[in-house]
Protein backbone atom coordinates (compact mmCIF):
# COMPACT_ATOMS: atom_id res chain seq x y z
CA UNK A 1 0.00 0.00 0.00
CA UNK A 2 1.44 3.35 -1.18
CA UNK A 3 1.50 6.48 0.26
CA UNK A 4 -1.87 9.13 0.07
CA UNK A 5 -0.93 11.98 -2.56
CA UNK A 6 -3.55 14.44 -2.56
CA UNK A 7 -3.21 16.39 -5.78
CA UNK A 8 -5.07 19.75 -5.25
CA UNK A 9 -6.91 21.96 -7.92
CA UNK A 10 -4.54 21.10 -10.64
CA UNK A 11 -7.23 22.67 -13.19
CA UNK A 12 -6.60 24.98 -16.57
CA UNK A 13 -8.09 27.52 -15.04
CA UNK A 14 -5.24 27.95 -12.05
CA UNK A 15 -2.58 26.95 -15.27
CA UNK A 16 -3.22 29.20 -17.64
CA UNK A 17 -6.51 30.47 -17.30
CA UNK A 18 -8.28 33.09 -15.30
CA UNK A 19 -6.57 32.61 -12.21
CA UNK A 20 -3.32 31.65 -13.63
CA UNK A 21 -0.25 30.76 -10.72
CA UNK A 22 3.21 30.91 -10.68
CA UNK A 23 5.57 27.35 -11.10
CA UNK A 24 1.98 25.99 -11.71
CA UNK A 25 2.74 24.40 -15.24
CA UNK A 26 6.28 22.89 -13.54
CA UNK A 27 4.36 21.83 -10.56
CA UNK A 28 2.18 19.45 -12.72
CA UNK A 29 5.05 18.24 -14.56
CA UNK A 30 6.79 17.55 -10.88
CA UNK A 31 3.95 15.72 -9.73
CA UNK A 32 3.73 13.34 -12.36
CA UNK A 33 7.25 12.56 -12.24
CA UNK A 34 6.73 12.28 -8.61
CA UNK A 35 3.80 9.70 -9.37
CA UNK A 36 5.71 7.67 -11.86
CA UNK A 37 8.68 7.16 -9.74
CA UNK A 38 6.60 6.39 -6.01
CA UNK A 39 4.14 3.94 -5.07
CA UNK A 40 1.21 6.37 -4.50
CA UNK A 41 -2.17 6.05 -3.73
CA UNK A 42 -3.63 9.91 -5.69
CA UNK A 43 -6.44 11.61 -5.03
CA UNK A 44 -7.48 14.60 -7.01
CA UNK A 45 -9.23 17.91 -5.69
CA UNK A 46 -10.95 19.86 -8.27
CA UNK A 47 -12.86 23.15 -7.73
CA UNK A 48 -15.68 22.95 -9.43
CA UNK A 49 -18.47 25.93 -9.13
CA UNK A 50 -21.65 26.79 -10.77
CA UNK A 51 -21.93 30.16 -12.79
CA UNK A 52 -23.57 31.56 -9.63
CA UNK A 53 -21.16 30.95 -7.07
CA UNK A 54 -21.01 33.98 -4.73
CA UNK A 55 -16.97 33.60 -5.00
CA UNK A 56 -17.08 35.41 -8.59
CA UNK A 57 -16.90 38.68 -8.94
CA UNK A 58 -19.15 39.10 -10.88
CA UNK A 59 -21.68 37.83 -8.19
CA UNK A 60 -20.05 39.93 -5.42
CA UNK A 61 -17.25 37.74 -4.07
CA UNK A 62 -13.33 38.75 -4.81
CA UNK A 63 -12.46 36.06 -7.56
CA UNK A 64 -12.67 35.90 -11.33
CA UNK A 65 -14.40 33.48 -13.29
CA UNK A 66 -12.95 30.31 -12.44
CA UNK A 67 -13.20 26.59 -12.77
CA UNK A 68 -17.29 26.66 -13.68
CA UNK A 69 -18.48 23.02 -13.89
CA UNK A 70 -17.82 21.21 -17.04
CA UNK A 71 -16.18 23.69 -18.66
CA UNK A 72 -12.43 23.83 -20.04
CA UNK A 73 -10.95 25.76 -17.30
CA UNK A 74 -12.59 23.46 -14.77
CA UNK A 75 -10.71 20.57 -16.25
CA UNK A 76 -7.60 18.93 -15.09
CA UNK A 77 -4.71 18.61 -16.40
CA UNK A 78 -4.45 16.59 -19.67
CA UNK A 79 -0.73 15.83 -18.71
CA UNK A 80 -2.53 13.50 -15.96
CA UNK A 81 -4.52 11.24 -18.67
CA UNK A 82 -1.69 11.14 -20.70
CA UNK A 83 1.65 10.73 -19.39
CA UNK A 84 0.73 8.49 -16.20
CA UNK A 85 2.36 5.01 -16.07
CA UNK A 86 0.12 3.54 -14.24
CA UNK A 87 -3.37 3.56 -15.18
CA UNK A 88 -4.82 3.46 -11.61
CA UNK A 89 -3.11 6.73 -10.67
CA UNK A 90 -4.97 8.59 -13.63
CA UNK A 91 -8.18 10.68 -12.79
CA UNK A 92 -11.25 8.65 -12.68
CA UNK A 93 -14.28 9.01 -10.49
CA UNK A 94 -13.07 7.23 -7.73
CA UNK A 95 -9.98 9.42 -7.24
CA UNK A 96 -11.77 12.68 -8.33
CA UNK A 97 -13.32 15.01 -5.03
CA UNK A 98 -15.27 18.05 -5.79
CA UNK A 99 -15.42 21.06 -3.86
CA UNK A 100 -16.72 24.61 -3.77
CA UNK A 101 -20.42 23.16 -5.38
CA UNK A 102 -22.47 25.15 -3.24
CA UNK A 103 -22.71 29.02 -3.86
CA UNK A 104 -23.09 30.15 -0.51
CA UNK A 105 -19.45 28.32 0.89
CA UNK A 106 -16.34 29.77 -0.16
CA UNK A 107 -14.47 26.30 0.14
CA UNK A 108 -10.32 26.28 0.11
CA UNK A 109 -9.79 23.37 1.43
CA UNK A 110 -10.59 19.70 -0.01
CA UNK A 111 -10.75 17.94 3.38
CA UNK A 112 -14.50 17.65 3.15
CA UNK A 113 -14.59 17.17 -0.82
CA UNK A 114 -16.91 14.54 -2.48
CA UNK A 115 -15.81 11.77 -5.39
CA UNK A 116 -19.20 10.11 -7.16
CA UNK A 117 -19.99 8.13 -4.53
CA UNK A 118 -19.80 10.46 -2.47
CA UNK A 119 -17.35 9.54 -0.17
CA UNK A 120 -16.07 12.49 1.89
CA UNK A 121 -11.76 12.82 1.04
CA UNK A 122 -10.70 13.36 4.92
CA UNK A 123 -12.87 10.34 5.82
CA UNK A 124 -10.66 8.21 3.50
CA UNK A 125 -6.96 9.49 3.80
CA UNK A 126 -4.58 7.43 5.47
CA UNK A 127 -2.61 8.75 8.39
CA UNK A 128 -0.13 10.36 6.50
CA UNK A 129 -0.39 12.49 3.96
CA UNK A 130 1.40 14.09 1.24
CA UNK A 131 0.07 17.40 -0.57
CA UNK A 132 1.01 18.81 -3.76
CA UNK A 133 -0.52 21.23 -6.45
CA UNK A 134 -2.41 25.06 -7.08
CA UNK A 135 -1.88 27.31 -4.98
CA UNK A 136 -0.06 27.24 -2.30
CA UNK A 137 -1.79 30.03 -0.29
CA UNK A 138 -5.11 29.36 -0.28
CA UNK A 139 -6.29 25.62 -1.58
CA UNK A 140 -3.09 24.08 -0.22
CA UNK A 141 -2.88 25.87 2.44
CA UNK A 142 -6.59 25.41 3.97
CA UNK A 143 -6.06 21.52 3.00
CA UNK A 144 -3.20 20.87 4.57
CA UNK A 145 -4.37 22.58 8.16
CA UNK A 146 -7.66 20.36 7.73
CA UNK A 147 -5.27 17.34 7.54
CA UNK A 148 -3.53 18.56 10.32
CA UNK A 149 -6.61 19.47 12.73
CA UNK A 150 -7.50 15.50 11.76
CA UNK A 151 -4.59 14.55 13.40
CA UNK A 152 -2.68 13.42 10.63
CA UNK A 153 1.08 13.74 9.61
CA UNK A 154 1.72 16.10 6.23
CA UNK A 155 4.33 16.44 4.16
CA UNK A 156 4.00 18.91 1.08
CA UNK A 157 5.92 18.16 -2.08
CA UNK A 158 7.61 21.35 -2.50
CA UNK A 159 8.73 20.72 -6.46
CA UNK A 160 4.90 19.88 -6.57
CA UNK A 161 3.06 23.69 -5.99
CA UNK A 162 2.09 26.48 -7.53
CA UNK A 163 1.33 29.93 -6.26
CA UNK A 164 -0.49 33.12 -6.62
CA UNK A 165 2.38 35.33 -5.17
CA UNK A 166 5.83 34.60 -3.93
CA UNK A 167 5.80 36.42 -0.74
CA UNK A 168 2.61 34.86 0.47
CA UNK A 169 4.06 31.40 -0.95
CA UNK A 170 7.11 31.93 0.97
CA UNK A 171 5.40 33.44 4.28
CA UNK A 172 2.50 30.07 4.07
CA UNK A 173 5.89 27.42 3.91
CA UNK A 174 7.35 29.49 6.88
CA UNK A 175 4.32 29.16 9.04
CA UNK A 176 3.45 25.36 7.88
CA UNK A 177 7.23 24.54 9.12
CA UNK A 178 6.13 25.43 12.60
CA UNK A 179 3.25 23.28 12.48
CA UNK A 180 5.56 20.67 12.25
CA UNK A 181 4.81 20.01 8.35
CA UNK A 182 7.46 18.46 6.37
CA UNK A 183 8.91 19.19 3.43
CA UNK A 184 10.17 16.57 0.50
Amino acid sequence: MGMDLVVIDCQYDFIEGSLACKHAKEAVNNIIDFINNNDVNVYYTLDWHTATNKSFEINGGVWPVHCVQNQNGSKLDDAFYEKLIDVDNRPNDKNMFYKGIDDEIEEYSAFYAKNSNDQILGEILQNEVVVCGIASEFCVRETILDLLNSGRKVKVFLKGIGYVDEDGHNKNLADLVEKRVDFI
